[in-house]
C-alpha cells in the first residue's frame, strides 16, 4: 500500500507521519471487509462484538458494564448494540432478581447458531486479508503494534 499514491500528493512527509496514515489507511481496509462480511446478516462489527463476547460468557449472562469493558471498539452506546440484536431475537434480556437494578444479557440459541455462520465468513475474510504474510511477519507484527 503506496500512502503517497493513495492520498495522492507528491510533498515529502515524515516517517511519523506516514505512519499513522498508513495505520488508519489499514484500519479503514481492514473495517470495510469485515462490514462487508457481515452485511448479509445484518449485524454491524460491534454487534458481532457483543454476540462473540456473550459466547465467551459460557452460558453466564453479562451486564452492560461487563460488554462495554470487553467490547474492541469503546463506545457509550451498548444498550443501543444489545436493543438490534434483542430485536433480532439474537440476545435476551432480563432483570436480575437478586438486584432490579441489574441488567443481564445472554446469548439465544438462535444467536449462537448465526454467530457460528458469522465466525466463518469472519475467519474467510481475516484470512484473505492477512495471505501475503507469513505466520513469522504476524508474529513481529504484533509485536510491533504491542508497542502501543
Amino acid at each position: 500500500m503506496n500512502v503517497e499514491k493513495i492520498i495522492k500528493t507528491d510533498k515529502e512527509m515524515s516517517l511519523e507521519s506516514k505512519s499513522i496514515i498508513h495505520l488508519v489507511l489499514v484500519n479503514n481496509k481492514i473495517n470495510e471487509a469485515l462490514t462487508n462480511a457481515l452485511k448479509p446478516f445484518d449485524v454491524s462489527l460491534q454487534q458481532f462484538n457483543v454476540l462473540r463476547i456473550l459466547r465467551g460468557q459460557n452460558g453466564k449472562p453479562a451486564n452492560l458494564s461487563t460488554l462495554n469493558e470487553r467490547m474492541v471498539t469503546k463506545m457509550s452506546n451498548t444498550t443501543r448494540l444489545v436493543d438490534k440484536l434483542l430485536l433480532k431475537e439474537f440476545v435476551e434480556r432480563t432483570t436480575c432478581e437478586s438486584n432490579r437494578r441489574k441488567v443481564e444479557i445472554t446469548l439465544t440459541k438462535k444467536g449462537g447458531t448465526v454467530l457460528e455462520k458469522m465466525d466463518y465468513v469472519i475467519i474467510k475474510t481475516q484470512n484473505s486479508l492477512l495471505n501475503n504474510f507469513k505466520d513469522e511477519e504476524l508474529i513481529e507484527l504484533n509485536s510491533l503494534l504491542n508497542k502501543f
